[in-house]
């Protein structure tokens, strides 16, 4: 089963980027350049390349250098539509959809989330597109795109998920090295906010939930994708994907 491209969506922007420092103490994680562009540009591309028309941004470390870059880009006439919810404090991932979703920004039916410094390459179908034609809402809280372990660009650790012959998703024991881990960016129904608690909580709380419902799901991203959590990872990403895009590019850089 499938479901229509969702019309919403929403971009995590607020966080302090504090394993990014010294790059973020004056400015937002999502606003650092990589490839010559913020990574704000490259995640709000995505939706508007996938025809996600509307987008929930929320903003508290240095939201008016991010609120200032939103208004750039509308003054330009470049999509999707955003909406900024200012937070006064950190209401962290969970929070902030909870707070996003119960104020009606988020609407009835599913949605994306993305994480503000999340950075990826479509493969031969856009990864947001794969999400809506793989979800299934009948059986799926949240589906959620996820990278291989061996092959994402930047340090991810053990990973984070396991997974059956249909997606469904679990938890790694302690000390495991798992396949796969979470790439970011996921598609969810108001469902997994059933009995939210009010106030800050990570997404980690519903996945955990939803994992012992059987209803935590997940496919795999089939193209480069890049965890950008510390200053070194930056250029990592830059090469990374400037190869992606032209596979001569190392050779001509070894050449010079």
């Amino acid at each position: 089963m499938s479901i229509a491209m969702p019309q919403k969506a929403m971009l995590f922007a607020a966080g302090a980027g504090s394993r990014m420092r010294p790059l973020t103490e004056e400015t937002a994680k999502p606003l650092l350049t990589v490839d010559g562009r913020p990574i704000l540009d490259h995640v709000l591309d995505r939706l508007e390349t996938a025809g996600v028309p509307e987008v929930v941004v929320n903003v508290c470390w240095q939201a008016g250098k991010v609120r200032a870059a939103l208004c750039a880009r509308a003054e330009a006439g470049r999509g999707p539509h955003v909406t900024i919810r200012a937070e006064e404090t950190l209401l962290e991932s969970g929070g902030s959809a909870a707070a996003a979703l119960r104020d009606g920004a988020l609407g009835p039916e599913p949605f994306f989330l993305l994480n503000g410094d999340s950075l990826w390459l479509n493969g031969p179908v856009a990864a947001l597109r794969r999400l809506a034609a793989a979800f299934d809402p009948a059986r799926m809280d949240a589906l959620l795109l996820l990278a291989r372990t061996s092959l994402a660009v930047g340090a991810v650790g053990q990973g984070d998920f396991t997974s059956d012959p249909d997606g469904r998703l679990c938890r790694a024991e302690p000390g495991m090295v798992t396949p796969y881990v979470f790439a970011g960016v996921q598609l969810a129904t108001p469902a997994l906010f059933a009995d939210a608690p009010p106030g800050p909580f990570s997404l980690n709380l519903l996945w955990d939930r939803a994992i012992a419902r059987g209803r935590l799901y997940g496919i795999v991203h089939d193209s480069v994708w890049c965890h950008l959590s510390r200053p070194e990872d930056l250029p990592a990403a830059t090469r990374a994907l400037r190869l992606a895009r032209e596979p001569d590019a190392a050779e001509r850089d070894a050449a010079s």
